[in-house]
């Protein structure tokens, strides 16, 4: 059992991510711990009051929502109610028996695995210390869960994944190698190990090995007769040396070959979607705001490698995501708006705005506002209407509201209460003596 650990500062934001993926089917509530009502016969701002009840109970601590997922081996099947078991024995063991929690069973993966969200703030308003809370109390408590209900541990699952791999495949050099015995070594290393449904695709993995499948342009011959070339790729990405005949290799890797490897490949990455969103949506889910390179690394740290698409000005137009534990590559837009190029922009943090939550940075960008700025050549001061808040940001409590998507914008920043301004004593003015 892997276990994972995350304090974000939005109870909201955490609460509406898993009630989302029951929306979508890809997830289910299966356990709700010490709740007054039945999980059945709560909606969601039932569950939401509960925690924020809590929150409202300790205004000096920032970071109060605790989010968990337990992961298990692929291999591992279980029943809700042996997961619900299994949730509350870990979360007596790491000291929050007593805390109100929510357990959710997700299928969005390729390995069995729950979250539970719950608040450290206890019902006395006291803080449970998170401060080292994996080392000090989740590694134990796996350790006995493991031992106690038969778990494969989380040590074996972690040296599988180590072994989990991009093929083993030398890249091409040029110049250091014969070109058409790199190419070959790495087609068929490549094309019947992953999963690809187009050219682009396959040529997302192909450039990790510095090679790619090459139709030429659409006027030339090569084109027009359905022809295919095999080119080395230089550090930077270009073509060098003499392109390699499709037909002349011996596995004959042709357009037409390809294609019929399309087709076979389209429902066999149809399962495995849901574990890269996942993965994207669980990294973006930190108390943090990622940039879009932070994004990349905490992925390829999962095992998926990111190869990103830009024009020749740099500007990024496409990106497209290869995993190599399920061997699955998919283009961003297709796996939806969110996860496209653009789509991901908007939800990473800029270079001036890495480490802040969008509700900050929408706050920054608040500060420069039109009004603000005709404000400061006027003298006069903006219009206080504008700052108010949005009745807009309250939650709509209609059923459409409730299943709707609440965007980011809901999530205003906390803030610690510092107790009351302390004002500075003015010194008295000593008054000049007058001399009779």
């Amino acid at each position: 059992m892997v276990t994972k650990i995350k304090t974000p500062k939005s109870i909201l934001r955490v609460l509406n991510y898993n009630e989302n993926k029951v929306k979508e089917g890809n997830a289910r509530l299966i356990h709700a711990g010490n709740f007054l009502q039945e999980k059945e016969d709560m909606n969601f701002y039932d569950k939401l009051d509960r925690f924020q009840h809590l929150n409202a109970l300790n205004q000096r601590t920032t970071n109060k929502t605790v989010h968990i997922s337990l992961n298990f081996h692929p291999t591992e099947t279980f029943s809700p109610e042996k997961l619900a078991s299994i949730a509350d024995d870990y979360m007596q063991r790491i000291g929050f028996g007593k805390q109100p929690y929510l357990v959710y069973e997700h299928f969005d993966a390729g390995h069995p695995h729950i979250h539970i969200v719950t608040s450290c703030i206890q019902a006395n308003g006291r803080r449970i210390p998170l401060h080292n809370i994996g080392r000090d109390k989740s590694e134990p408590a796996r350790k006995a869960i493991e031992s106690r209900y038969g778990l494969v541990r989380a040590e074996d699952q972690q040296r599988q994944h180590q072994d989990i791999l991009p093929v083993n495949a030398q890249k091409v050099i040029y110049g250091q190698v014969e070109t058409k015995r790199g190419i070959t070594n790495v087609l068929d290393a490549v094309l019947k190990t992953y999963k690809y449904s187009s050219l682009p695709e396959l040529n997302a993995i192909l450039r990790l090995y510095n090679v790619a499948a090459d139709r030429g342009k659409e006027d030339s011959r090569v084109f027009q007769k359905g022809g295919l070339l095999y080119r080395v790729l230089d550090a930077q990405g270009n073509k060098v040396g003499v392109p390699i005949k499709a037909s002349s290799i011996h596995s004959k890797p042709t357009l037409a070959y390809l294609e019929n490897q399309f087709q076979k490949n389209q429902p066999l990455k149809e399962g495995h979607a849901g574990r890269l969103k996942t993965a994207i949506d669980w990294a973006l889910a930190g108390k943090k705001q990622l940039s879009l390179p932070q994004l990349i690394a905490a992925l390829e740290k999962q095992g998926i490698a990111t190869v990103r698409r830009q024009s020749a000005a740099g500007q990024l137009y496409g990106i497209t995501f290869i995993d190599h534990r399920t061997r699955c590559v998919f283009n961003g837009s297709d796996l939806g708006k969110q996860y496209s190029a653009v789509g991901l922009q908007k939800r990473c943090a800029s270079p001036d705005q890495e480490g802040q939550r969008p509700s900050q940075a929408a706050q920054q960008r608040q500060n420069t506002t039109p009004e603000k700025a005709a404000s400061a050549k006027t003298g006069q001061a903006p219009d206080n209407s504008l700052h108010k808040m949005d009745t807009a940001l309250i939650p709509d409590k209609s059923p459409a509201g409730v299943a709707g998507n609440l965007i980011e914008q809901l999530f205003q920043p906390e803030y610690n209460f510092q107790g009351p301004e302390q004002h500075k004593k003015k010194r008295r003015r000593k008054r000049p003596s007058v001399d009779d």
